[in-house]
């Protein structure tokens, strides 16, 4: 009992409600409504339309804040519903765990430890211990297959990304959220992580009772919804997120700072630099406006090179050098695809792209091809060069 009265105190100070999304589990909502008030009155039950006897059961907890839906819209926008009320409360954290009894409320102070040391805005994840006998296979794989889609979403390797049984930093995480299904518990982390929060496991204890748990997880429905979600994910990833953190880390870099670290000073070898340099400089002249930086990190993660040198070598055609490479282009391309036309550097518009096209996107790749390899040569030596002369110096 004295332990139970300092997890409440300290769950009162760190400002933590917890919330209990529920839908047709009258057969262990009571057991996990009785284990959470042993730690704290702060709970709030959101009812999503359920239609057995949990209105009942909740009306035997006045103490306890119901919110209730008229029809079942699904675990998601539950959770956004107590999420957002927790928010007009003032709560700082909200700690969630799930109605149908897999989750055993005694490991609520994991979290309330894991909040009072963390140094800033953390999320946490409970870690079940998914070769328990009583834990489904398709639980099992279910959770690898989310665990995969989250690193590489955001990077960050976690044993459990799929447990109900977390802990959310309420002024942290995103105000707005998109989903309402079981996939809002994937959007709402990996959105997180995008704006810097630290996502963690915890462990907790898990429990798959046949005879008491009722799963309303439709397989085909609801892996097709996540399943959807992870690619548009995957893509904002690679074409948003990555090129914004790669920008902002690099905006904080002085010029000399660039060339002495990036450059010079670099662990990389030779060759590792000097294609990322070509790789940047055919980026920058091939035809890809408004998508060269995406597809440029892109590709040098995937190609394991240099990101930052394949970056800042991918803005080549920088404002006052662009119609001199639009220019270039088309003489190039008049070599391959010829026409009637002679140009002036002084007269080259998007007017004249667009009359000139497949002269323009044919001489852009030709010269884009060209300089990279002429760049990438020149950096290849110069680097190899200074790497032998720092060698040989006293």
């Amino acid at each position: 009992m004295v332990e139970h009265e300092t997890i409440t105190r300290e769950i009162e100070r760190l400002g933590i409600v917890v919330i209990i999304p529920t839908y047709n589990n009258e057969k262990t909502l009571k057991r996990v409504l009785d284990g959470v008030l042993l730690y704290t009155p702060d709970v709030m039950v959101v009812n999503d339309g359920s239609t057995d006897t949990t209105s009942t059961i909740l009306a035997e907890y006045p103490q306890v804040e119901v919110l209730t839906a008229a029809y079942n819209q699904g675990k998601g926008m539950a959770l956004r519903k107590g999420i957002k009320r927790a928010r007009d409360r003032h709560f700082e954290y909200a700690i969630t765990i799930d109605s149908d009894g897999q989750h055993y409320p005694s490991d609520i102070p994991v979290f309330v430890d894991a909040i009072a040391n963390a140094t800033g805005p953390v999320l946490l994840i409970g870690s079940r211990n998914m070769r328990h006998d009583s834990v489904p296979r398709k639980s099992s794989f279910g959770n690898k297959f989310s665990n995969f889609w989250y690193w590489l979403e955001t990077g960050i390797k976690l044993t459990d990304t799929q447990s109900g049984f977390r802990a959310y930093p309420l002024r942290a995480i995103s105000q707005k959220f998109y989903t309402r299904k079981f996939e809002f518990e994937i959007e709402i982390i990996v959105r997180a992580a995008w704006r810097g929060v630290d996502v963690k496991n915890v462990p907790v204890g898990v429990l798959y009772d046949p005879d008491e748990r009722v799963s309303h997880f439709r397989p085909f429905k609801d892996f097709t919804r996540i399943s959807i979600l992870n690619t548009a994910l995957v893509f904002w990833t690679f074409f948003y997120i990555l090129p914004r953190n790669f920008i902002r880390s690099f905006k904080k870099k002085r010029w000399s700072d660039f060339v002495r670290e990036n450059i010079l000073g670099s662990t990389d070898s030779p060759i590792k630099k000097a294609l990322s340099i070509g790789l940047g400089v055919f980026m920058g002249i091939a035809p890809f406006w408004g998508f060269q930086t995406a597809i440029t990190i892109t590709l040098a993660v995937f190609l394991r090179l240099n990101k930052v040198l394949a970056f800042v070598f991918s803005n080549i055609s920088f404002a006052p050098f662009i119609p001199v490479v639009i220019y270039a282009s088309l003489l190039v391309g008049g070599l391959v695809y010829p026409s009637s036309s002679s140009f002036q550097l002084e007269g080259v518009s998007l007017d004249t792209i667009k009359s000139h096209l497949w002269q323009y996107i044919i001489g852009s790749f030709l010269l884009a091809s060209g300089m990279a390899i002429l760049i990438g040569v020149v950096s290849y030596f110069f680097i190899k060069f200074y790497r032998q002369k720092s060698v040989s110096s006293p």
